[in-house]
């Protein structure tokens, strides 16, 4: 991954925009189209998730796990998370 540019949008097969965010040990997974904007998970971690920055989510703010916990909690499923230790090589460092 471009550390000048941490979040590359990626499209799906479907044309969806997909962006990455890595610490290295997970990667949370963002589908724009998907979020309704609810705020949860700003309000829940907001030094993690910062809407009005850019990029707005910063991982390196908390642990993996608080993160994780936080991701799994958004209402929509625009966010998601995978263990880096998951991915097959090469992915989640782009």
């Amino acid at each position: 991954m471009d550390p000048r540019n941490p979040a590359l949008p990626h499209l799906c097969d479907d044309g969806v925009v997909v962006k990455h965010y890595t610490n290295g040990e997970i990667t949370v997974i963002w589908k724009p189209d998907l979020c309704q904007h609810s705020g949860v998970c700003a309000r829940g971690l907001p030094a993690v998730f910062r809407p009005r920055m850019h990029p707005w989510i910063e991982l390196g703010a908390t642990d993996s796990k608080t993160i994780a916990d936080q991701v799994d909690r958004c209402p929509s499923g625009a966010l998601s998370w995978i263990a880096n230790s998951d991915l097959p090589s090469g992915d989640g460092q782009e």
